[in-house]
């Protein structure tokens, strides 16, 4: 009898890691905050067990297209301002191309009701679907999840069972928070990343009001301004805040996009970022550290992210249940000249 071939779920096994550090070591993913002892512990089961990763779809019943739809819950005009989403599309692409699939794109634009991505499933044009961006007004997602079809999200639904892949959004504003609070800042207000029909904005500003509440610091929906995506949203955001009775003297801008709208607000009144006013921003886009001054920020995974979705997605698609069908990836503090600070890296696992 032919020897058993090892599967990656015995590497993990025997490394004592789960299945997702496996896919991350051996495929080199980058962004991914592993230890290097971790590493070799996995690449070392891999020798033994003489495992090598084999795509998935030499694995999946006939009949499959062999393609998976990526819904981003942007109008186009957003998303083609959001510097986060190339780095994460690229994870998902890069993904899907080594496991024998393609990647079709769709955005879901308000008004466009069902004909945005559910026939892209029900008209079976792809064999799953990984939506990014959701929003809490969306009951289509709970609906094709009862219908059984694959779904992975990117971002969260209150009291929603779909498997998803996020970082702590409440984790990560109570960190950019918490920061400012150290450096003595006492009137802090926030921009958010997009309207609060969006969990991600909503779980922003939970980590937010949790941060300045345990500071014992005031908050009020005087010191809150709503971004959506764009930096023209952050510039008239910011506006509105500086104009206010008792501006703030340090804002966390829930979104790098968003702040640099309000980094521009900022100097045409003639205030000076930090000595006037402190900016913490999320997301570490590649331009935060060139802004002047530079923008201290918290870095997510994009690129991560976006692999382990597609990751998810496709063993949802091959009956291989997945390592793990909710899943949160670190997030770092990168401490630039925004807040008055030398530039450093503070990484910390939520």
């Amino acid at each position: 009898m032919p020897k058993k071939q090892a599967t990656s779920q015995d590497v993990a096994n025997l490394a004592g890691v789960s299945r997702t550090t496996v896919s991350f070591v051996l495929n080199n993913v980058p962004g991914m905050k592993i230890s290097e002892e971790t590493r070799q512990r996995v690449l070392k089961a891999a020798r033994q067990l003489n495992y090598y990763p084999a795509s998935a779809a030499r694995t999946l019943a006939s009949g499959k297209t062999h393609r998976i739809g990526l819904v981003l819950c942007e109008e186009r005009d957003h998303f083609i301002a959001d510097a986060f989403l190339p780095a994460f599309l690229r994870g998902v692409s890069d993904l899907a191309h080594q496991e024998g699939y393609r990647v079709v794109f769709q955005s879901a634009e308000d008004g466009m009701g069902e004909t945005a991505y559910v026939s892209l499933l029900r008209e079976q044009h792809v064999d799953g679907l990984i939506v990014s961006g959701p929003r809490s007004d969306d009951l289509q997602l709970s609906r094709l999840h009862e219908e059984g079809y694959p779904l992975v999200l990117h971002g969260r639904l209150p009291d929603c069972a779909l498997p998803f892949v996020d970082i702590d959004n409440v984790g990560g504003a109570h960190k950019a928070v918490m920061h400012l609070v150290e450096l003595g800042h006492y009137h802090i207000g926030l921009i958010t990343n997009a309207p609060l029909l969006y969990t991600s904005s909503q779980d922003r500003l939970t980590g937010y009001r949790q941060a300045l509440q345990e500071a014992g610091l005031p908050f009020g929906d005087e010191l809150i301004r709503y971004g959506e995506f764009s930096p023209e949203s952050g510039r008239k955001a910011m506006e509105s805040l500086l104009a206010s009775p008792s501006p703030p003297n340090a804002v966390f801008v829930a979104s790098d996009v968003v702040a640099l709208g309000a980094m521009a607000a900022v100097r045409e009144r003639g205030m000076r970022i930090p000595q006037d006013i402190a900016l913490v921003g999320f997301d570490d886009i590649f331009i935060a550290a060139y802004v002047s001054p530079p923008l201290t920020t918290v870095r997510l995974p994009a690129y991560g992210l976006g692999w382990a979705a597609g990751d998810m997605l496709i063993r949802l698609i091959s009956e291989d249940e997945p390592a793990e069908r909710h899943m949160l990836l670190e997030s770092e503090l990168v401490i630039r000249r925004s807040c008055g600070e030398n530039g450093s890296v503070k990484s910390e696992t939520r």
